[in-house]
């Protein structure tokens, strides 16, 4: 049981391995999950260390899972798994190496086969809007007869609308551009010709879809006609200082047609093309889908391991694999247990050895927990971990806390909410960690779950004692108190309750008290505040925090209480009562050495002058 209410025991081993065997024995430490390996090789830069090149292949292969997790985006789901993937061998990590990197190639060769697929497709719908509107723009302003189509000679040399066009020949330039940028490029195209250009332009029908960003695109068909090759040149430039598009328009109209014709049916076979290249890019993204989750859990695993293999030394026969390492004493057999374990999954016949180091370093704090105090021991941990076989607060605080909790929010109401969801997380608690979520707000709410349901009865049961529910009064056994007879008494009366603010029922007044108290809590009659729920429970928080004093019984130091504990606990309790909570917490979660009660001191002061500067 002590183990419960402290630290683990910690032992310090030197461990040694074969080389062959070292990557499966570090393996099977790490799924046991119970050893901490000192870095050895403190004073090695990372890019010198021997295993650096495949913490490197490691790091390539989670770049290329990245890019297959971007590419699914929200169309395509992701298989996980019920359990985790064991950990590859060494000889693993290369075919899925080569596995991964033939699927990335062939998903960034099918995303280029795409994405020149649909530049063509933007090209061509943009060339099918220009012949229509350059077409409309042609039967308006030259007003044909309706056999405009049938002769070659009606382009725009023959505009019966303009009689200059006979003396002088008129040449035409039409393209695309980006809505936004077409009243820019009006003006200067008038400025820089000196409005000898006559311009025209309409709005696309149907916007368009960038192949690049796949953001919608709103364009313009624009026309200009001119006179000499000098206005060409700069209508020309100042076309691609704007970005826009120029097509070849014929000018007869017949030429338009038949154009326009080809275009459609080079729009139907590359619809044809793009939605096969869609339908295999989808089939490598869904065939990747299947095991990128495992991959991604893999790459892990082997990239921990090397990294792992990277903080030990290598002997200088190249021949054994040395380590430190920190494990509980209680779990000596079960780290005996992997290491042979790992030993014969790698096929080595020499056993692992262990050899245990006195030191006087200070063993790191480990505190055994379970599903159900895992919470609670997250939320010691936040105030601070406690130095080594200290004592640890969580198993006290599995009641404390959701009870102080209760007496600062009790309420009947809220607290069987709280109880219902967590009865809905623990009842659903296999399936909720199939789902294994990344979304790390429900994982917060998910991974204290036991701690909301102990709040959620706990706010139940001071909530029928302070008579509340939805922070209103409920009247199940009926109050003791009446009012009516200080009225029958002419004790009250108009003018008494007109002259105070504050009247106090008079117990010796008959039927006033009926001699026997509420069966369960406070009466009804009584409405109590926020105020007084905050009195009672720092009341009850100073008791709480005088347990921390135990936590400086090991070592006993009775410098070390009096200039911490007592110092700490005025200067939180000085500047804000709810804060008793926090102080009681820190108290018995941290129990430091004389050297660092003073930094702890000083950052309290501190604490102290910036609330008071906020008015807090």
């Amino acid at each position: 049981m002590a183990s419960v209410f402290r630290s683990e025991e910690m032992s310090l081993v030197q461990l040694f391995l074969q080389v062959e065997a070292a990557y499966c024995c570090v393996a099977e430490l790490g799924e046991l999950g119970l050893v901490q390996f000192r870095d050895l090789n403190v004073n090695v830069n990372s890019f010198q260390r021997k295993f650096v090149n495949e913490v490197r292949r490691c790091e390539s292969l989670e770049r290329i899972l990245r890019f297959l997790e971007n590419e699914m985006e929200d169309n395509v789901e992701i298989v996980k798994l019920e359990k985790y993937p064991e950990t590859p061998l060494p000889r693993e990590m290369i075919d899925m190496e080569t596995v991964l990197e033939k699927l990335e190639a062939e998903l960034l060769e099918a995303n280029q086969n795409q994405q020149t697929l649909k530049q063509n497709f933007l090209e061509l719908t943009e060339l099918k809007h220009l012949l229509k509107k350059t077409q409309d723009f042609f039967e308006a302003e030259t007003n044909l007869p309706d056999d405009f189509f049938s002769e070659d000679t009606s382009g725009l040399l023959e505009l019966r609308s303009s009689p200059a066009a006979a003396a002088a020949k008129l040449g035409f330039t039409a393209g695309v551009i980006k809505r936004e940028r077409m009243i820019p490029f009006e003006r200067l195209l008038w400025r820089a010709c000196r409005g000898n250009i006559y311009l025209r332009y309409t709005e696309m029908d149907t916007p368009l879809e960038d192949p690049v960003t796949r953001e919608e695109m709103k364009k313009n068909v624009f026309i200009i006609f001119y006179q000499g090759e000098q206005l060409k040149q700069k209508i020309k430039k100042i076309c691609d200082g704007f970005r826009a598009i120029v097509y070849p328009c014929p000018e007869s109209a017949t030429e338009r047609r038949e154009m326009l014709d080809e275009v459609n049916t080079r729009i139907e076979d590359l619809n044809t093309v793009i939605t096969q290249t869609e339908s295999h890019r989808q089939r490598l993204l869904h065939e990747a889908a299947a095991n990128l989750w495992s991959w991604g859990i893999k790459v892990k695993k082997i990239k921990a391991i090397y990294h792992i293999l990277n903080c030990c030394n290598i002997d200088v026969t190249q021949q054994c694999v040395i380590a430190e390492i920190w494990f509980p004493v209680a779990d000596a057999g079960r780290i005996k247990r992997a290491l042979r374990q790992g030993m014969e999954r790698s096929g080595s016949t020499i056993t692992p050895i262990l050899t245990a180091i006195h030191t006087r370093m200070a063993p790191p704090t480990f505190n055994r927990t379970n599903k159900f105090t895992a919470g609670f021991q997250n939320i010691v941990d936040a105030y601070g971990v406690g130095n080594y076989r200290e004592m640890n607060p969580a198993p006290y605080t599995i009641i404390t806390f959701p009870f102080l909790f209760a007496v600062m929010f009790g309420d009947c109401g809220h607290g069987a909410v709280m109880l219902g969801f967590a009865l809905w997380m623990v009842i659903n608690e296999k399936s909720l960690l199939a789902q294994k979520s990344t979304n790390e707000i429900w994982n917060t709410f998910f991974s204290g779950r036991y701690l909301i349901l102990l709040m959620g009865i706990f706010s139940m049961y001071t909530g029928f004692i302070y008579n509340d529910c939805f922070s209103k009064s409920f009247n199940i056994f009926g109050s003791s108190w009446h009012i009516i007879p200080m009225f029958k008494n002419s004790t009250w009366n108009k003018d008494v309750l007109l002259d105070n603010t504050v009247l106090q029922l008079d117990p010796a007044v008959p039927g006033v008290y009926s001699g026997n108290p509420y069966p369960f809590g406070i009466d009804p009659v009584i409405k109590l505040n926020c105020s007084s729920k905050i009195c009672i429970s720092v009341l009850l928080l100073i008791r709480y925090i005088s347990s921390s004093l135990l936590s400086f019984l090991k070592p006993c130091s009775s410098l070390l209480a009096l200039c911490l504990f007592f110092t700490y606990f005025l200067f939180r309790s000085s500047y804000q009562p709810v804060n008793l909570c926090s102080a009681g917490c820190t108290l018995m979660s941290v129990g430091h050495t004389k050297k660092h009660w003073l930094p702890l001191v000083c950052r309290e002061i501190d604490l102290v002058v910036s609330f008071s500067q906020t008015g807090l």
